[in-house]
């Protein structure tokens, strides 16, 4: 019988900040989004004083009982880098692992020698170790039964980050005491459905008819309650084969009127969504742009989302080439723009050779990116890029409290001070 894990870090941006400030060890910490806009992680010490996710920050940080809290802005190249750093000590222990977000890894448990609990416990121990990320750990038969003994390891403190729903008793007994709203890939409209015909926990969703499963959720529901039943119908790369798009928005840190400054935004995102287009080895066919001016500010409203079919490419030139001239064509010199973004579509592996003579050009463009992407990922993102994404990007959105990129930047490593 397969058995499925998902190790999954605590509070995962927060962790990554007190991994090198120890002074944060039981403070209420909180992570804000771009633009330093509202709370998208926080720490068990910070939801206990009413910090709720989504929090305004200039909201939430004059109220006196926010007081104590430490802020601080997305730090994405930290996050990352502490993530490939989870996924090694993950690799070297068990025989495969699939990321499926920046903080949670499946795992493959299966015919692993000795006590799987004991062994789960070490891996768990291993990552704070190596790491310094706290986590919980779940497993069982299949891989929604085991997010959702992640989920249980989370939520009961008496479990201690680990649960075990291998054995199908034991199963039982959570299914009957958890809602319907904690299982994976039961969205908030299906509980509706759900809720409907009767069904509030799992144990109620398990021990219906599959053919009123499939008639009233379809054959995504019918693999769900299969699933939950035990029986696998999801491969260990079943998740992360399903990328439909990749997307690179962001708002501007200041209001943006001069086409210069724009091309430069929209180049710099094009950039981005090409290395993360490469890390994947897909290329895409489709390219949209989207521009918006601040609906919230007195300025007058114009949104704009245009996009177009395009040779399959994962190059950043030519991602940049056809994200400008699509922006350029929507820019109306009057507005004052605060967002814009470039999104990629009609994903494809890479490699495919979409025109009789244009293989000689794709094998030197895939190695001009190969090289600048190994550059890049050897001593720190953006190390060498185009010039057309800009130099100073004063435009970027505002992290006024972002902290230093401890792993992937030289000059901000921690030092050691002796006494």
């Amino acid at each position: 019988m397969p058995v499925f894990g998902l190790i999954d870090g605590n509070s995962f941006y927060c962790s990554c900040q007190r991994a090198f400030e120890p002074r944060l060890k039981r403070k209420p910490v909180v992570v804000l989004s771009n633009n330093d806009g509202c709370a998208i992680a926080r720490t068990r010490e910070a939801k206990s004083l009413g910090i709720k996710m989504g929090d305004p920050w200039h909201f939430a940080r004059k109220r006196p009982e926010a007081r104590p809290v430490v802020w601080y802005s997305s730090n994405y190249a930290l996050y990352a880098d502490m993530s490939r750093r989870m996924y090694e000590v993950l690799q070297a222990r068990v025989p495969a692992v699939e990321p499926y977000s920046i903080d949670e890894m499946f795992l493959d448990l299966t015919s692993l020698p000795g006590d799987l609990y004991q062994r789960c416990k070490d891996i768990r121990e291993a990552v704070w170790q190596e790491a310094k990320i706290p986590t919980c750990v779940g497993w069982g038969p299949t891989k929604t039964i085991a997010k959702l003994a992640n989920g249980l390891a989370k939520d009961h403190a008496r479990l201690e980050g680990l649960c075990d729903l291998t054995d199908p008793r034991i199963r039982a007994e959570w299914y009957a005491v958890t809602s319907i709203e904690d299982v994976w890939g039961i969205g908030r409209q299906t509980v509706k459905k759900l809720q409907s015909t009767g069904v509030e926990t799992v144990a109620d969703f398990v021990s219906l008819d599959p053919k009123l499963i499939r008639n009233l959720l379809t054959i995504v529901g019918a693999r769900v309650q299969a699933e939950l039943r035990g029986q696998s119908c999801l491969a260990l790369s079943d998740v992360s084969s399903s990328r439909k798009s990749i997307a690179s928005t962001r708002t501007f840190g200041r209001l943006l009127t001069e086409w210069s400054e724009i091309r430069e935004a929209f180049a710099h995102y094009a950039a981005r969504a090409a290395e993360k287009l490469r890390a994947e080895h897909l290329e895409s066919a489709h390219l949209s742009v989207l521009i918006q001016t601040n609906p919230h500010n007195g300025d007058p409203w114009y949104a704009k989302h245009v996009g177009a079919a395009i040779e399959p490419t994962s190059d950043t030139r030519d991602l940049i080439r056809h994200a400008t001239q699509l922006a350029e064509a929507i820019w109306i010199p009057a507005y004052r723009y605060f967002k814009a973004g470039v999104i990629l579509t009609d994903l494809r592996p890479a490699c495919r050779q979409s025109q009789l003579f244009a293989l000689r050009e794709s094998k030197v463009s895939a190695a001009a990116m190969t090289a600048m992407d190994a550059i890049n990922i050897r001593f720190g993102s953006g190390v060498i890029r185009l010039s057309s994404t800009g130099r100073n990007r004063d435009w970027q959105p505002r992290a006024s409290l972002l902290s230093d990129r401890y792993t992937t930047r030289l000059s901000e490593i921690v030092r050691v001070q002796s006494w």
